[in-house]
């Protein structure tokens, strides 16, 4: 019968060994960047290089992933969405200060913005037909002559729209510098932006479903 000193050492020997087997088990792989699911972001980043400003297209665009998925339909739906909600919020800022320089000394500055806020009134009209047909892409019936007129007039008018948008800034150009002008004209350059990058991504669309 084995003594209780040799007994308490066989123990520690097996828990030392034990823990030894532990180490020595590998750690479980971690998940690979290949693995994580796709959330879109990844499509919209690579789509966004077909546009002149790609770091203001992908931060405009990211939070639309989930519903975008890897549709660049889709994707260029959203972007014109974007441009439309941006020029609003740039003609109710426009039409606001129109108000306050209708009083003011500088003539050539309230022409100007009056000027201007029509401008981004036929732009929003554009935006707004173009986000309309491209809400009807696919409709019963729909073949490919139809879906090539549908994506000219969308191609027409958000060029349309960028040209009024610069026709905005333009006028401003004979404007002594001050804040009206320079916040006009800085709205004004960020909606043109988006604007310019909707119209690339609707280019890139068709041009995807023109085929080689």
């Amino acid at each position: 019968m084995q003594s209780q000193p040799s007994l308490r050492l066989l123990l520690l020997l097996l828990l030392l060994t034990t823990v030894f087997l532990l180490h020595l088990q590998p750690a479980p792989a971690a998940a690979s960047p290949a693995s994580a699911p796709d959330d879109g972001s990844d499509f919209i980043r690579a789509s966004c290089n077909v546009t002149l400003y790609p770091d203001v297209c992908y931060a405009s665009l990211a939070r639309y992933a989930p519903s975008v998925g890897r549709d660049p339909a889709r994707l260029a739906q959203a972007a014109i969405a974007v441009s439309l909600a941006r020029a609003r919020r740039a003609a109710e800022y426009v039409s606001n200060i129109t108000r306050e320089a209708d009083y003011g000394a500088d003539r050539r500055a309230a022409a100007a913005l009056h000027d201007c806020f029509e401008n981004f009134g036929d732009a929003t009209d554009e935006m707004r037909g173009s986000l309309k047909q491209m809400r009807q892409l696919g409709a019963a019936g729909s073949g490919e002559q139809s879906f090539r007129f549908q994506m000219s007039n969308v191609q027409t008018w958000m060029s349309a729209a960028l040209t009024d948008e610069e026709t905005c800034t333009d006028g401003f150009q004979d404007v002594a510098d001050g804040p009206v002008k320079a916040g006009v004209c800085g709205r004004a350059g960020k909606v043109k932006k988006v604007t310019s990058n909707a119209l690339a991504l609707v280019n890139s669309f068709v041009n995807q479903q023109a085929g080689p």
